[in-house]
């Protein structure tokens, strides 16, 4: 079968996704108020339904989740203090804490949707997500349990691009920006990309973020 070529690979996403947070973050960390602050966090609130649907097709393509969750986990430790110094300019704010965990919380979500999906009944799988959800509310994560849902969501209405894009749409009108997140992923072609960019999320978040946090300092 031939592999399909049109439209945007997984890694055309991740750098629209990394574009689009790092212009947010250049609103929070550089530009205090004011018009341009407000069209930069607005662009940016594209990013993290994008990183969420990354994540889903991560889940359904990872050869082994376990280690996948444990990349997420060990890169939402290794980013909580620059996450702390750009934003809150302390080395330490637990009032926040950053998407690495909310997307480790979204992805046990998911695992325990896909163990208790042939089950009978409901409750172990909305049990799973009650506990991941109260725990991203706990720790205070980015997005909170909103993000562990939406990213479920997602998950939930995979098998329909429509209804994925409806019901996406519809959960993101709080944050009304957030919906256009949809044209890229609709124009997903399913293939990875030619370029060696599985790791570039990973690396790119905590570094930009403490660049920004220096060239803050600079100012």
């Amino acid at each position: 079968m031939r592999e399909q070529t049109r439209g945007l690979s997984s890694n055309a996403l991740k750098l629209i996704a990394l574009l689009t947070m790092f212009l947010d973050h250049i609103g929070a960390v550089l530009i205090d108020s004011g018009w341009m602050n407000q069209v930069l966090r607005m662009v940016g609130r594209v990013s993290f339904p994008i990183f969420a649907f990354l994540l889903v097709e991560g889940f359904l393509h990872t050869r082994d989740v376990k280690r996948y969750g444990l990349r997420l986990l060990a890169f939402g430790f290794l980013s909580e203090i620059p996450f702390d110094l750009a934003l809150f300019h302390t080395p330490f704010e637990m009032s926040h804490q950053n998407v690495f965990f909310t997307l480790f919380l979204g992805l046990l979500a998911l695992e325990g949707c896909r163990r208790y999906e042939d089950d009978a009944s409901l409750w172990k799988r909305a049990a799973v997500l009650v506990v991941c959800g109260f725990a991203a509310i706990i720790l205070r994560t980015d997005y909170e349990a909103f993000g562990v849902i939406f990213i479920v969501l997602l998950y939930m209405t995979r098998q329909s691009p429509r209804l994925q894009t409806i019901m996406g749409s519809l959960a993101l009108v709080w944050e009304l920006p957030a919906v256009f997140a949809f044209i890229p992923i609709r124009m997903y072609n399913g293939t990875r990309g030619t370029l060696p960019l599985k790791y570039i999320f990973y690396i790119c978040y905590p570094l930009h973020l403490f660049l920004l946090w220096g060239i803050w300092r600079l100012l």
